[in-house]
């Protein structure tokens, strides 16, 4: 009985021959590279026999590549650091962009306003005469009225604020920022009846002061149709807890505002 003989497999090994023709251009090629240093050393060692000044020349150009190259080395490093610092900022702003926006916080809505609870809180006694013409229009124009401007100053003929009603009706107010014993008397209501209806044809004529009214004023203001309003009325048209002006009711009527037109 033969048996069988196992052949081993066959691996291929390289070779690592001699390769004369590399080892000769090597040896040639150190062989010139050698020459030329050689050449180059005699002819600097002759510049220097003949003139020993050339020495320092040599050397500071030696001294020149070397500072340079070190040089260059260095701005290499400083760009390569700049270039990091760059990709880093851009890599951190890509990161801001791709981030979700945050919604700004929201004010809180305001609160709505009553028109019954709309209160006001003023020092009439601190205003100055202006002040107390441009309390008073804004009052106007807080409860409603348009137009409301202030016309007082020299030469108003009495009128100090107009306005027109809500119902459109002309409204002349005289302001009275008199003291608390200091009260308006007849003579100021019928200076203001002789010119409210006739030169500033209102539909409706209004006194405000910061004191009262005399007794005689308020007769006269009666007949005339004019509307009076007090320390205390003033404060709640302020507050919103009384009537404003143009809802108070009146007696008189057009024969009044006749009887004020002739001075009565």
């Amino acid at each position: 009985m033969t048996t069988p003989v196992r052949r081993t497999p066959f691996v291929k090994r390289r070779r690592y021959g001699f390769d004369l023709r590399s080892t000769a251009l090597f040896f040639v090629f150190l062989a010139v590279l050698v020459s030329v240093l050689g050449l180059a050393v005699r002819v600097a060692a002759s510049a220097v026999e003949r003139r020993p000044a050339w020495m320092f020349v040599l050397l500071a150009i030696a001294v020149a590549c070397c500072l340079g190259l070190r040089r260059r080395w260095r701005l290499a490093g400083v760009a390569r650091r700049a270039a990091a610092a760059l990709d880093e900022a851009a890599r951190e702003a890509a990161e801001v962009m791709e981030a979700p926006a945050v919604p700004a916080p929201r004010a809180p809505a305001p609160a709505p306003a009553d028109a019954e609870a709309d209160t006001l809180a003023v020092d009439y006694d601190a205003l100055t005469p202006e002040g107390f013409e441009e309390a008073i229009a804004g009052l106007c124009e807080r409860d409603g009225c348009a137009e409301a401007e202030v016309v007082g100053g020299a030469g108003d003929l009495g009128a100090d604020v107009l306005a027109v009603t809500p119902d459109g009706r002309r409204l002349v107010i005289q302001c009275k920022q008199y003291g608390e014993s200091h009260r308006v008397g007849s003579q100021d209501l019928q200076r203001f009846g002789g010119t409210c209806f006739t030169v500033h044809e209102a539909d409706l004529a209004v006194l405000v002061c910061t004191s009262d009214f005399t007794a005689p004023a308020m007769e006269y203001a009666e007949q005339c149709g004019i509307v009076c309003v007090n320390r205390d009325a003033l404060e709640a048209w302020t507050d919103g807890t009384g009537p404003r002006p143009w809802d108070a009711t009146v007696a008189g009527g057009e024969a009044g505002r006749e009887a004020a037109g002739a001075g009565i």
